[in-house]
């Protein structure tokens, strides 16, 4: 699989998931939303604490393979693999970006 010229935060927030929740928060504006697994992360404080306990849950790793952009959406399609259920699993990330920041993600499959 060959990596996408993904647009600079979203490459730096792909880079920060190996780091751990404070490099994840601070790819987001302050005011920044994550939606995971079906719940609501708002704020650099919670995302960061999002980033930590999917990191303490479990480990993997994510490979992104594809770049679309739907209006002011980019939709990274990754494989993840790692230690959860269903792994490995192709899945989408939805980012929109604001001030060279991202504004929001959404992960799915």
């Amino acid at each position: 699989m060959q990596t996408p010229d993904l647009p600079e935060p979203i490459a730096a927030y792909f880079e920060a998931d190996r780091q751990g929740g404070e490099a994840v928060a601070r790819c987001f504006h302050q005011d920044g939303v994550v939606l995971d697994e079906g719940h609501t992360h708002r704020g650099v404080a919670a995302i960061a604490a999002w980033k930590a306990a999917a990191s303490k849950q479990y480990r993997y790793t994510v490979r992104p393979h594809a770049l679309t952009r739907h209006g002011d959406a980019y939709v990274v399609t990754s494989y993840v693999s790692g230690d959860f259920p269903g792994s490995p699993v192709d899945l989408r990330y939805t980012f929109t970006l604001a001030r060279g920041r991202i504004a929001s993600l959404e992960i799915a499959l």
